[in-house]
């Protein structure tokens, strides 16, 4: 087998692009338009206000959507 020698910085270049090629061949393998598993409006305000990463106007935002929604149940 012959080999091929490149450059420290060549390698993690392609290395880089490998692992993000992977990471987006897993994310289009699943099922990413299925119905989300819960269909109860409060349980995913009170799931999405329990990270505390989303601040009051998007959670307001959600809830309207959310009560919009046909989908979503009280």
């Amino acid at each position: 087998m012959p080999t091929v020698t490149i450059d420290k910085k060549k390698y993690t270049e392609l290395l880089e692009k490998e692992l993000r090629y992977d990471y987006l061949r897993q994310a289009m393998e699943e099922d990413i338009f299925a119905s989300p598993p819960e269909r109860n409006r409060k349980k995913v305000l009170t799931e999405l206000k329990s990270t505390g990463k989303y601040n009051k106007q998007f959670l307001d935002s959600m809830k309207r959507g959310l009560k919009r929604s046909s989908y979503f149940k009280e």
